[in-house]
């Protein structure tokens, strides 16, 4: 399954997200990740369309989980970010070229895409099976119990001065 650069930005928004107290402004994060502004934050409004994350508008706004990190799995942010449709799309190409199965003879899914179905569900399911709390736990766990409270404090000091 091919993912795009996206979902493993969405993800760290939200992982961050996760230790900051106050909205966090997509520039902010954009800058904590060292990528690009205008990219991360069609990757943000993704999370937000899909009730994920909300913006809050003013001075102090900027963006935060709608609901408990614990709510949130993996599947939630591909499929914000990425959409729902399939890594694999049958042509029923068993239909073509000079020895084409009838489509009357093809009573179910070709062999090929019910194995690519069944591949793509236990995909789906792993990733369900993984909330954004679990990442964070994660975090904590192999990068130290100050970590993310690093992180939290970082996003909430006076933004870096561009470099000359």
């Amino acid at each position: 399954m091919k993912l795009s650069g996206g979902v493993e930005w969405a993800l760290h928004c939200c992982v961050v997200l996760t230790a900051a107290t106050d909205p966090v402004p997509a520039a902010r994060l954009a800058e904590l990740h060292d990528v690009s502004g205008s990219y991360l934050a069609k990757q943000l409004q993704a999370l937000a369309r899909a009730g994920l994350i909300h913006s809050v508008q003013g001075k102090a706004g900027g963006y935060a989980l709608t609901r408990p990190a614990g709510e949130i799995t993996l599947l939630d942010v591909v499929r914000a970010v990425d959409g729902e449709r399939p890594a694999f799309v049958c042509t029923e190409i068993r239909q073509r070229g000079p020895l084409a199965t009838p489509p009357e003879a093809c009573v179910r899914a070709c062999p090929i895409s019910r194995a690519m179905a069944g591949a793509e569900a236990a995909w789906r399911a792993a990733l369900e099976a993984v909330t954004i709390a679990d990442l964070a736990s994660d975090v904590t766990e192999d990068s130290g119990p100050g970590a993310l409270p690093g992180v939290a404090a970082w996003l909430a000091g006076p933004p870096s001065a561009p470099t000359p």
